[in-house]
């Protein structure tokens, strides 16, 4: 079999398989590599292995296991002992492994890099190493011998890690009727002693228990991922409601916010007695709590004050949010919560240092958060229409079967977390995804919008006022009937259909804001679809009555005379306009102005006033230096986002690539360079590119880039002068880089 090498490989294959090779590998592109040589060693460094391996499903690294375990990484292996050790046809993951350049050759010289056998370890598979002599000897009649202790013994082991500890294996045991079913097997050769407490199962032994197989049955086909199908309407509307109960919650949670923020903990982030206090105060669990001030802040509407006593505050983004239609805010949630790079599933959960993490501290960052959401629902969006997952469980093994390499530790936590999530927003529901979330996905936000308006349920224009005082919404209520009703009623449930209770605090409430009892009764009188009843008019002419007849006012300072005579003096003169005097008694008057600027005026009118305390006693209100505004923490940044290569560089790359690997393969005359493999003799080097100029012949040369790294190229020179080579295709070469020269032999 042909030993050809990945460098050889890359270099006689053609664009489309460069092409898909430095989009899938990201890695290898930057910087250009100078040839297939750069190229192949950068591919076949562990590193790189691993990043690549991270997208393979588990049919494909299974594949790559095999033929570790066949010996591809030392020499070339033909893909039918590759394809018996699998048991199943591989065709489909060979093909991929190529265009990963993860294997290179035809089938009949495999060949993988030396170093995915560091990516996967010392048993690739879960086998051992290999015993040769093994091969032999008849094992299945070796096996068959075995006793039950011993076979289920060898059966743990099969399954990997081939390794075991014991004291059986103190020493060394040649009795075949050993008193331990370790030392039996260690007498018959079926177990290898790695030393005094470790014994290893032979690779050629765990392939026989295994059938003579590598791979375990049903290893290279996707799990299934039992759906039940729902009409599209159902879908969209279920979402709907999801949707508005949770843009409800967001808007509560700004509302208390306004009234209550909550303190910013030292270290960062909302304690966990202030997210009690927030589910209490919004009638919601502790983990849609936490979404809930996650994605608040994420989204911008809300975020910590810059105070020396920091709070969460609403920003003003949420005015404009909260004036937004319902579908417009549920758009503003969801991509929001596609974009975060955060798990709030982690908040409440124990670091290594058995502390809790809390909501909105930095822990909870995680830049692979959006790619498992949006993970989730790709592969919810490949199911058909109305189809939807009944079980979370058979979701997570089908992720965790297409990338079992990625994720880390939290690889299905992230995926049970973002179907959670995902079905409180709205962006799931019962399992599949609706509409306005394809559109989402597609890049179509206004698509997405509409989608959900449309699975919204209408606005309604009237409500249902009962007997016991409270009034029924039967659905979504217009904006402005909405506001009326929320500001002379508590909302005691919400769902599909929101109650309201009217009470004595409620009514006072309304009042409070200017609303008068003639407009009470109005509003009621007029949206509601049921008598009002009379005791709730009673209720409204009542607090009415008692209402206002006691009033209270602002000001922000006073003055005080006993003498009637000079009250009367200052109300005549131009300070009482100039600063809004007023009486409020025949020996006080009151002001909105701060008393410090009422008294310097007085005092310019010739009056001679002065300041008293709350005890009555002169005070001393000079100004004592200046102040300066407290300054809050920076805030924190997250890491960008990887970008993609665009078809520009890629083709840009490639030119590269090919422009080097031209240069290695020219046959060159004899060479122009310093004794002592220094540069290259500039005057020998102008003379022989001087010639190749005049005779328009080929010539190689040898340089360092200004990335320090060294590259060939061959070019035609059109001009040499100024301290520039300059080639046919206008590529320019700085002669002091030059470090070698050659004409090109034909």
């Amino acid at each position: 079999m042909a030993a050809t090498s990945l460098a050889d490989w890359l270099c006689s294959a053609s664009d489309d398989l460069l092409t898909n090779l430095l989009c899938a590998r990201r890695d290898l592109a930057t910087p250009p590599p100078a040839d297939s040589a750069v190229l192949a060693t950068r591919a076949s460094t562990a590193g790189s292995i691993a990043r690549a391996c991270e997208r393979l499903d588990a049919a494909t690294l299974a594949v790559l296991e095999t033929l570790l375990v066949a010996g591809a990484d030392t020499e070339p292996v033909h893909g039918a002992r590759v394809a018996e050790l699998a048991g199943e046809d591989i065709t489909v993951q060979l093909d991929r492994l190529r265009v990963l350049a993860l294997v290179w050759g035809d089938d009949e010289g495999l060949r993988v890099p030396p170093a995915a056998r560091e990516v996967f370890g010392p048993f690739p598979a879960g086998l051992g190493t290999s015993c040769p002599d093994l091969s032999a000897s008849d094992l299945p009649g070796t096996l068959a011998q075995v006793g039950e202790d011993e076979r289920a013994l060898l059966d743990v082991l099969a399954k990997g890690p081939p390794i075991g500890r014991t004291r059986d294996a103190a020493a060394e045991v040649t009795d075949p009727s050993a008193a331990t079913p370790v030392r039996r097997l260690l007498a018959r050769g079926l177990l290898l002693r790695r030393d005094e407490a470790t014994v290893e199962l032979p690779r050629e032994v765990g392939i026989a228990l295994r059938g003579g197989r590598v791979i375990e049955d049903g290893k290279l086909r996707e799990p299934p991922l039992p759906v039940t199908r729902r009409e599209r309407s159902t879908v969209d509307q279920a979402a709907a409601g999801e949707a508005m109960e949770f843009v409800r919650l967001l808007e509560s949670l700004l509302m208390l916010w306004s009234q209550q923020p909550s303190p910013v903990l030292k270290a960062g982030g909302l304690g966990t007695r202030e997210l009690k206090r927030v589910a209490k105060e919004l009638d919601a669990d502790e983990e849609r709590a936490a979404l809930l001030v996650e994605l608040a802040v994420g989204a911008g509407l809300a975020a910590a004050s810059e105070e020396t006593t920091a709070e969460w505050l609403p920003t003003t983004l949420a005015d404009s949010w909260l004036a937004a239609p319902p579908a417009g805010r549920w758009l503003t949630i969801a991509r929001a919560w596609l974009e975060l790079p955060r798990l709030p599933g982690l908040a409440g959960t124990r670091d290594p240092r058995d502390k809790a993490l809390a909501p909105l501290s930095e822990e909870l960052r995680r830049p692979q958060a959006p790619t498992a959401r949006r993970r989730v629902l790709q592969a919810l969006s490949e199911l058909p229409e109305g189809a939807g997952v009944d079980d979370v469980e058979a979701l997570v093994a089908l992720l965790a079967w297409r990338a079992p390499r990625w994720g880390g530790r939290l690889r299905d936590e992230m995926v049970r977390w973002a179907m959670a999530e995902a079905t409180a927003i709205g962006v799931v529901a019962l399992g599949s995804v609706p509409a306005a979330t394809t559109q989402l996905l597609a890049g179509e936000q206004h698509a997405a919008a509409s989608a959900m308006a449309e699975a919204m349920p209408k606005p309604v224009d009237h409500v249902l006022v009962q007997a016991d005082l409270t009034v029924v919404a039967p659905g979504p209520l217009e904006p402005e009937l909405a506001t009326e009703i929320a500001a002379v009623a508590d909302v005691e449930s919400a769902g599909h259909a929101t109650m309201y209770r009217v009470g004595e605090a409620s009514v006072r409430r309304a009042l409070d804001s200017g609303r008068t009892a003639a407009e009470l009764h109005e509003l009621f009188r007029t949206r509601s679809a049921t008598p009002v009843p009379q005791s709730l008019s009673y209720l409204i002419d009542d607090v009415a009555r008692r209402h206002g007849r006691l009033r209270g006012g602002t000001a922000a300072s006073f003055l005080r005379c006993d003498d009637e005579v000079l009250i009367a003096e200052v109300l005549g003169s131009g300070v009482a306009d100039e600063y809004e005097l007023r009486k409020i008694a025949p020996t006080v008057l009151v002001s909105p102005y701060p008393l410090a600027e009422v008294l310097q005026g007085l005092r310019a009118a010739g009056f001679a006033p002065a300041a008293e305390g709350p005890d009555g006693r002169i005070v001393d209100l000079r100004p004592s230096g200046k102040r300066i505004a407290a300054r809050g923490r920076p805030a924190r940044r997250g890491a960008a986002e990887p970008t993609g290569v665009s078809a520009e560089q890629l083709n840009a790359v490639i030119a590269h690539i090919r422009t080097g690997d031209k240069a290695a393969r020219s046959r060159r005359g004899t060479v122009v360079r310093l004794p002592g493999g220094g540069g290259a003799d500039t005057s020998a080097t102008l003379a022989l590119l001087a010639k190749a100029t005049r005779e328009q012949r080929e010539v190689w040369i040898g340089f360092v880039d200004s990335h320090g790294t060294a590259a060939q190229r061959v070019i035609t020179p059109v001009r040499v002068g100024g301290g520039i080579l300059e080639g046919s295709d206008n590529e320019r070469y700085p002669l002091h880089r030059i470090t070698s020269a050659a004409l090109v032999e034909d």
